[in-house]
């Protein structure tokens, strides 16, 4: 499933694989060294064969895809018709704040958190506000209160969050629901990463919560799970009305920036990648047992709590200095491309996000590269 030919894996033009010189082995940018869904395979390949490549048409298709997949995976019964397609989870957030914020009002989120989430609100016209995880990465539901107290318009969820890995529990989202509801917050959830959940955690769609279709919309994407960021394809959820007519409002183009290929793709995964996403997620529970074996006898001084979802370590490098001081000496001597903490918030500081969706070896070589450069 995943390559470990760096010679083959250096033929790709997407962004890991150009945005450092040949020598480092880039473990930043969230794209897994894997091979294609075989399903998205045929599907791609029957698309080019027939020259179907023209503006996407992504209902009823997507919609019945993704809750066919929700169902089976999730036991989330959702509508297909409140589907809707947009080119991204950037985009479709983007979108919604649009027509949930003024110039004045504030979205919250919580850092350290994926680096968009901080210039949204900002593209939207908004006011950004950050109420930080706790210590121990789990959502800060006091400080929260205090927030939405404040009444900004929007809280910016990242379920499952990017990136510690960190799965939100059933009892923390329904007191996240409860909160909006109480001082009128709309929540918009990015559950890009809810496919990748690891053994040993289990993913709660928000709008499966108890109330929460009335102040809560999801954006959801195959995009990450099946590596598939480049064909552009998301979709936002909804599960009352009055939601369903905020994406009702949005411009009439926005329908015409999803890619094609990447609803092809995203119907194929949905439908019928369940088996190779299996094999997947076995493979990276298998990574991240292996990475933290390598932290443990090779980089002691780097801590981790070992991420519920996604194949993205955040490690603790605040034994190895400030800042990006760590991400920088792991580049420029050790030739491993991993990305700053500092990108994902204040609390990011001395952190860095590591890549695991690679191979056995690649991931080998990277940890004994690291170690190199941190022993003494």
């Amino acid at each position: 499933m995943f390559d470990d030919s760096l010679e083959t894996l250096r033929k790709r033009r997407s962004a890991k694989w150009r945005t450092y010189p040949a020598d480092v082995l880039p473990l930043a940018v969230a794209e897994m060294d894997c091979s294609l869904a075989p399903p998205i395979t045929a599907a791609l390949r029957e698309a080019v064969d027939a020259a179907d490549t023209g503006y996407s048409a992504a209902q009823p298709d997507l919609g019945a895809a993704i809750a066919g997949f929700a169902a089976r995976r999730w036991g989330w019964e959702l509508d297909p018709a409140a589907i809707t397609a947009v080119a991204d989870v950037g985009v479709g957030v983007v979108e919604l704040l649009r027509m949930l914020t003024r110039p004045a009002d504030a979205v919250v989120i919580s850092p350290p958190v994926y680096p968009p989430f901080f210039q949204w609100p900002v593209e939207a016209g908004a006011q950004l506000r950050e109420v930080p995880l706790t210590a121990d990465f789990r959502l800060d539901l006091p400080a929260l209160e205090a927030a939405f107290a404040a009444h900004p318009a929007v809280y910016v969820l990242c379920n499952p969050h990017n990136p510690v890995g960190r799965v939100h529990t059933h009892d923390e989202l329904a007191a996240l629901v409860r909160l909006a509801r109480l001082y009128g917050v709309t929540i918009v959830s990015d559950e890009i990463h809810a496919p990748l959940v690891l053994p040993g955690a289990e993913f709660t769609p928000l709008l499966s919560i108890p109330g929460a279709a009335q102040v809560a919309v999801s954006v959801v994407s195959a995009s990450k799970a099946f590596n598939l960021a480049g064909l552009k394809c998301a979709a936002i959820v909804t599960g009352d009305p009055a939601m369903a007519a905020l994406v009702e409002r949005f411009p009439h183009d926005v329908r015409w920036r999803t890619g094609h290929f990447g609803v092809l793709a995203t119907v194929a995964a949905f439908t019928e990648g369940d088996a190779w996403l299996d094999e997947l997620l076995t493979e990276l529970d298998a990574r991240r047992a292996e990475l933290g074996e390598h932290l443990r006898t090779r980089l002691p001084k780097v801590g981790w709590l070992p991420p519920e979802a996604t194949y993205l370590a955040w490690l603790d490098c605040r034994a190895l200095g400030e800042d990006d001081e760590p991400r920088e000496l792991f580049l420029s001597q050790g030739r491993v491309g991993l990305e700053p903490g500092t990108r994902f918030g204040a609390r990011g500081a001395s952190y860095v996000r590591l890549n695991f969706g690679t191979s056995a070896d690649i991931l080998d070589e990277a940890t004994a590269r690291m170690a190199r450069v941190t022993a003494g």
